[in-house]
């Protein structure tokens, strides 16, 4: 059986959601790590709060970072894969310490980008990302 004119159109736009998916998920980690990590001793409170959740204090430095650095890494293309690896990781933290405690509305947001990252170790940052412009895709 052929296939519509309509139906090979569709076929073009996988590399489109991927880039969605990189700049939707690198600008919202981008924006929460961003408070985490310039202004002033934010990166000291941060790592105090990560305290008060019961894990240890080095790992509020690499959570902001996570989500600044990381953020900007996806949002790029660039190392996509292991940078959605440590937000994947990060987010998955955040359900289980944090939001959990809240509810599952809660948990919404922290989900959804739990979701993005794990899609995007799993299929990389698409035709448009750096990573393929450096052959590391």
């Amino acid at each position: 059986m052929a296939r519509s004119s309509g139906n090979s159109s569709l076929s073009n736009l996988p590399p489109y959601g991927a880039l969605v998916l990189r700049l939707a998920l690198g600008a919202c980690m981008v924006y929460h790590g961003y408070g985490k990590v310039v202004p002033g001793h934010a990166m000291d409170h941060y790592a105090h709060y990560i305290v008060s959740l019961g894990l240890p204090y080095w790992l509020g430095y690499v959570s902001a970072l996570t989500e600044f650095a990381g953020g900007i890494l996806v949002f790029f293309g660039l190392l996509t894969r292991p940078a959605a690896a440590l937000i994947a990781i990060n987010m998955l933290v955040a359900i289980v310490k944090v939001n959990a405690h809240q509810g599952l509305d809660a948990c919404q947001l922290s989900g959804l980008l739990l979701a993005m990252a794990v899609a995007l170790v799993c299929f990389g940052g698409g035709a448009y990302a750096l990573d393929r412009k450096i052959g590391f895709a």
